[in-house]
């Protein structure tokens, strides 16, 4: 790892593995940012991004247990707006070429990327991203509505196919954080904090960065060629100071907009590892953890990216599933659960190797970068010596 921060591919990454919940290896390298060189500390904190969905997930799936929905639960039922939805064509050119969808969303597809909804950034060419950014529904944007209005836009976009027939990356888990809102009748950074983070004191953990805490928050960076993740130089990306960490967020945004530590996210880790348990805390149940876990997508269908091959892998609820294993991949990770954030936060966890592991940079992007490939195949490795 300390290869990638000598070679400019990553200002810093930190790397920790367990074998169950004992921490075998815990190790950072590089810098809080490139321009001081001061060196990355062990309690920094990181733009989490899409490992905010597995927080996400866990938090509805508490609701889950209390009865307040099923997974065939149709979403127009929790959030009216989401009735009466319409589907494109197979051959739309534009998103008026669209007819009643056959089924309603229902909470299986939301959790499992299966709703027909989208991001709006990642095929902008596409019928449906056109629609989104025509619309200013666009994660990456500077707009900052809140659920509530997120999910008012989505609802008057057309969707990209049938709920349950196709998987595609979106803004599902923003509007299972929505439905969290609904159903528990509190804000949604509300509630993660009485539900998960207190409960497992996660200290760390939030929606933005207070200003005591500013000189923890580690630089972001973005490389000078994004179409070659191995070509070296990385450019500033976001000053922390005055990005958008450093206030209060109107969107809170339960598919990417949480902050974090390695202990705090590691804790929340242990946790489902553990069987929903830590510390003495309770977060769900070890049967909702294994339900989470299950397939739910239809029979055929995989994760697909059209910038990342992803061979194998399906979808439960909140986590992605390795369901086949290449020959380029130990047999011990068939099963495994795990997703990551854009800006290179990556966690595992592999039941039949009793291997977790936990990677961090801030790269943008930097999801399903090699330096995350290497550590996992380092990780199995080495675990065997222990």
């Amino acid at each position: 790892m300390q290869w990638y921060v000598s070679e400019n591919l990553l200002s810093c990454v930190n790397t920790l593995i367990l074998r169950g919940t004992d921490i075998l290896d815990f190790s950072t390298f590089g810098y809080m940012d490139l321009e001081s060189q001061r060196p990355l500390i062990a309690d920094a904190i990181y733009r989490m991004y899409s490992n905010t969905k597995i927080v996400t997930s866990i938090a509805a799936m508490q609701l889950f247990e209390r009865g307040k929905f099923t997974l065939d639960t149709a979403l127009a039922d929790i959030i009216p707006a989401f009735a009466d939805m319409r589907v494109l064509r197979s051959d739309a050119k534009e998103a008026t070429d669209a007819v009643s969808a056959r089924e309603p969303i229902r909470m299986r597809h939301l959790l499992s990327h299966s709703a027909g909804l989208s991001y709006g950034f990642i095929e902008p060419g596409s019928v449906i991203d056109r629609a989104y950014i025509a619309a200013k529904i666009n994660a990456l944007g500077s707009e900052e509505p809140t659920l509530e209005e997120l999910c008012d836009k989505l609802a008057h976009q057309p969707l990209a196919y049938e709920p349950g027939t196709q998987w595609r990356y979106s803004f599902a888990t923003d509007v299972v954080a929505r439905v969290v809102e609904v159903l528990s009748g509190k804000r949604f950074d509300q509630y993660l904090q009485d539900h998960i983070f207190n409960p497992l004191g996660m200290s760390d953990t939030g929606f933005h960065v207070p200003p005591e805490k500013m000189g923890r928050f580690v630089s972001m960076y973005a490389p000078v060629d994004l179409f070659d993740p191995m070509k070296p130089g990385m450019n500033r990306a976001e000053d922390p100071v005055t990005g958008p960490y450093s206030r209060p967020r109107r969107m809170l945004s339960g598919g990417g907009g949480l902050v974090s530590t390695v202990a705090d996210y590691l804790t929340f880790i242990r946790m489902v590892v553990n069987g929903g348990i830590w510390n003495g805390a309770r977060i769900v149940k070890s049967e909702t953890l294994a339900l989470m876990r299950t397939n739910q997508l239809a029979p055929g269908v995989q994760v697909a990216f059209p910038m990342w091959a992803m061979p194998g892998t399906v979808f439960g609820l909140g986590f992605a599933l390795k369901a086949d294993v290449t020959d380029a991949e130990p047999a011990l990770s068939r099963d495994e659960y795990h997703w990551g954030g854009m800006a290179g936060t990556h966690s595992w966890m592999a039941p039949h190797a009793n291997l977790t592991g936990m990677c961090m940079t801030q790269r943008m992007p930097g999801f399903w970068h090699p330096f995350s490939h290497e550590f996992k195949s380092f990780a199995y490795g080495l675990a065997r010596n222990f």
